[in-house]
């Protein structure tokens, strides 16, 4: 039976026994306290109409780390109707996922017209390869 590895914590860098958790014995509490900090302001009627500033700027924990609990499922949207975090790209406001919906249809764009490129980029590279061979063959043919 293993009993855990040495590891630095993920939040504050202070080495640990790591068995189960990134973070060390004391930020996971801190993680915990403000988890329920956030669980509670949310809980009560008035606030559920709260952003992710307005809850950050309520309970004082962080807009990263109120993402982290949005993502983990630990805090939920569905209750929350203005509830969200930023895009990873460009800042606006995500219920799911890590993309707006604006950045994720540009990206698609930008994937089909790389992959559209390369296609014609193959097609004309097959074409001068059929061009090389048919100008040996004939070279070959008038020798």
């Amino acid at each position: 039976m293993s009993l855990g590895k040495l590891a630095n914590c993920s939040r504050c860098d202070a080495l640990f026994v790591q068995a189960v958790r990134e973070l060390c014995p004391k930020c996971y509490q801190t993680v915990e306290q403000e988890y329920e900090l956030c669980a509670r302001f949310l809980r009560k009627r008035e606030n559920r109409g709260s952003n992710i500033h307005q809850v950050s700027e309520a309970t004082g924990v962080s807009i990263k780390q109120i993402t982290k609990f949005i993502k983990e499922g630990r805090i939920s949207v569905a209750g929350n109707p203005n509830l969200g975090y930023p895009c990873e790209n460009c800042g606006g406001m995500v219920r799911t996922g890590s993309l707006c919906e604006t950045c994720a249809s540009e990206f698609k764009r930008e994937i089909d017209q790389g992959i559209d490129l390369e296609q014609r980029l193959e097609a004309v590279e097959l074409q001068r390869l059929r061009e090389v061979a048919t100008y040996r063959r004939k070279q070959n043919h008038d020798e």
